[in-house]
């Protein structure tokens, strides 16, 4: 019998599992886009089967802890991940059905996962949220975030570009607490976790400027995340990408000059993104570009 967390009249909110990703991809995608379409933007993901086969790898992941809203009749209607491992937790993707929408699903399925949160003693929360979704704006104002950097979510074909006096390659083990050194130093806190399984998973890059290790990413992407002492740092990650991962990536709109630096090279803005944060938070002490979490 599936662990059951919550119990109202017409929803429940249960642990996810491995056959949830199929319905639950669909209504990541069916929700996301609804959303985007009203707003005159281009949907994040391109169909529902790309869904699923995120939320295939999100719901076997031991680090993402899962919670899925469905009816008391068995039909799934929403779900939500916290990302767990790190001193900060990450929240996302938050969907519900867009026929079940306005009945405080996503505050039910936002305040469990705060719920766990707490109880897991984290320093921080922060997600990432489509800026022209005021809904979701207004709900996790209300619920306490804090709005902390306008993003834009940048799209394109890989730069092939390298900068003068920097050298990027990819992040071998070795390399692990410079790189959560150097994170530690701009944002007052590591994410070793998501470094280190991107380590694994072969995407994890690092440039050096002389002689040291001056800046990370994780991927250039939407589940990537990247910091470096400077632009120059950040441009060389960007211009060295093999590609821009999933949906494109985020450049925080108060880093103008990067911004710049990437329409100048053919990138384009797909959308704005607002990042948010509960808990912990500490102004970046250098150039960084978020994850579509954190």
């Amino acid at each position: 019998m599936d662990k059951v967390f919550e119990q109202a009249p017409l929803v429940i909110l249960r642990a996810g599992q491995p056959d949830d990703a199929f319905p639950c991809g669909a209504i990541v995608y069916e929700a996301i886009r609804a959303i985007a379409e009203q707003h005159g933007f281009v949907a994040d993901f391109p169909s529902a089967e790309f869904g699923a086969d995120m939320l295939t790898e999100l719901l076997a992941d031991p680090a993402i802890y899962s919670v899925v809203a469905e009816t008391s009749n068995g039909q799934v209607i929403g779900s939500n991940f916290l990302w767990e491992g790190d001193t900060i937790a990450g929240i996302g993707p938050t969907t519900v059905d867009p026929t079940a929408q306005n009945r405080s699903v996503g505050r039910r399925l936002m305040e469990h996962v705060l719920q766990r949160a707490r109880e897991k003693r984290y320093a921080g929360v922060r997600l990432v949220q489509a800026a022209y979704n005021s809904c979701s704006l207004g709900l996790y104002t209300k619920l306490g975030f804090n709005v902390r950097e306008p993003l834009a979510n940048l799209q394109g074909q890989p730069l092939g570009l390298t900068i003068p006096n920097r050298i990027v390659r990819s992040v071998v083990e070795a390399d692990l607490a410079v790189c959560n050194q150097l994170c530690y130093g701009i944002h007052g806190h590591d994410r070793a976790g998501e470094l280190k399984r991107a380590v694994e998973r072969g995407t994890a890059t690092l440039v050096e400027y002389d002689g040291r290790v001056s800046g990370y990413a994780t991927e250039i992407g939407f589940f990537g995340h990247a910091v470096g002492e400077n632009n120059e740092d950040l441009k060389a990650l960007i211009g060295a990408a093999k590609e821009l991962a999933g949906s494109g990536f985020y450049v925080p709109m108060r880093n103008a000059e990067l911004l710049r630096w990437c329409l100048k090279h053919g990138l384009r803005i797909i959308q704005p993104e607002t990042l948010m944060s509960l808990g912990l938070y500490n102004e970046p002490a250098g150039a960084f570009l978020p994850s579509a979490l954190y």
